[in-house]
């Protein structure tokens, strides 16, 4: 399976889009919108910053785990990763978006 967005819509009716790695891992989940559309811009913001490592930021949650934003051209957070066990598993993940995200295939499974 190559890379792939899947544009998803929430219980609540509104929409968001995950990353998925070519076996099929999550390794990227975007916030929610109001739209299927606005989720499709938030998937080209990606699409343009995802090969910039500089946009990807390390973080550690409450759990002490490992994860990763990666931020638009304006700053703002664009994508979050899960929590990962360790900085090389995080490190992994962002180059599998950075490989990933420019060209990955868009799927609607709303």
């Amino acid at each position: 399976m190559p890379a792939a967005f899947q544009i998803k819509k929430a219980k609540n009716d509104k929409f968001y889009f995950n990353l998925l790695a070519a076996n099929g891992e999550v390794v990227l989940t975007s916030q929610m919108y109001a739209s299927k559309a606005t989720a499709k811009k938030g998937i080209a913001s990606v699409q343009n910053s995802a090969a910039d490592a500089e946009q990807s930021e390390a973080r550690e949650n409450d759990k002490g785990e490992d994860y990763f934003v990666l931020k638009a051209e304006n700053h703002r957070i664009i994508g979050t990763s899960e929590g990962y066990s360790s900085k090389a598993a995080m490190n992994k993940g962002i180059k599998s978006v950075s490989k990933n995200g420019p060209t990955a295939e868009i799927e609607d499974v709303s």
